[in-house]
């Protein structure tokens, strides 16, 4: 008998401390602790824990939902026609965080972790349409500052009063049609011929400058020489050249002096025994 009551307490024990919990929040976060319905107890919100801590052992069966009051950030992307009729696509980031000490009405109104999806993807994507379609695809990139503040604008006005917090908002990579960005790589490849072309004109202008003034140069040079060349040089220097052929042992010359200014005919041997061979 004995025996039986002590297994029949063990067995107690055993299920309430199967039963027992000991709900925990991380830090950054706050826990919103509730007890899930069963036979004892009433079910419902039970506390709050603020992050890093535990909510201490209980024999109920109490839970935790965790709420990251953090900024984090969250990403929605979009494929947009603007006003010219094309569709560009892009990103648009969103840093938000939870205010503290907010967890319950964040759980019991917000829908807890899925407050984001719940109460704020569907205004923020309608914002970001609205600013984006009366621009023409060319203007996004030129004022994504502009459309960022707009959209930032709108996303602040609809968050007044609640229990979350607009950080910054950025407008992400912006992606046109192919059609568009062949288009653009064809200018740009044509602007770069252009300037190529540009220099390759430069250098044969400079190229140019360059034979100019060497044509100059060797005109000065010939007008120097035929300046110089009188009779009476060309008569010495034609002496000269004879005085050096008679020293020469491997011809023999005859020199004939009815040239002009008495510079004579030179005819060598050589010739005379080709021109005898010829005949």
């Amino acid at each position: 008998m004995k025996k039986r009551w002590l297994y029949g307490a063990a067995g107690i024990i055993l299920t309430a401390c199967i039963g027992c919990s000991n709900p925990f929040t991380p830090a950054g976060h706050e826990g919103y602790v509730y007890e899930s319905p069963r036979i004892f107890g009433k079910g419902g919100f039970k506390g709050v824990i603020e992050g890093p801590g535990n909510y201490g052992v209980s024999l109920w069966r109490n839970k935790v939902v965790n709420i990251d009051l953090r900024p984090n950030t969250y990403k929605e992307s979009f494929q947009i026609m603007t006003r010219d009729d094309l569709n560009i696509s892009f990103s648009f980031h969103s840093v938000i965080s939870v205010k503290s000490n907010t967890v319950k009405k964040v759980v019991e109104k917000y829908a807890g972790e899925k407050w984001y999806p719940r109460f704020l993807q569907k205004p923020l994507r309608t914002y970001v349409r609205e600013v984006i379609q009366p621009y023409k695809s060319k203007e996004i990139k030129e004022k994504r500052a502009d459309v960022a503040d707009a959209v930032e604008k709108n996303i602040l006005e609809y968050l007044k009063d609640t229990l979350f917090e607009l950080i910054s908002v950025v407008v992400g990579d912006i992606n046109y049609p192919k059609v568009v960005s062949d288009a653009v790589e064809k200018k740009l490849a044509a602007q770069q011929l252009l300037e190529e072309k540009a220099t390759q004109k430069e250098i044969m202008k400079k190229d140019a400058e360059i034979r100019i003034e060497e044509a100059r140069g060797i005109a000065e040079a010939q007008k120097i020489i035929n300046a110089t060349l009188t009779a009476n040089y060309l008569q010495h220097e034609a002496i000269q050249a004879q005085l050096k052929m008679a020293e020469s042992p491997n011809h023999t010359t005859v020199y004939i002096p009815v040239g002009t200014n008495g510079i004579p005919l030179i005819r060598t041997i050589d010739e005379d025994k080709r021109s005898g061979s010829s005949k």
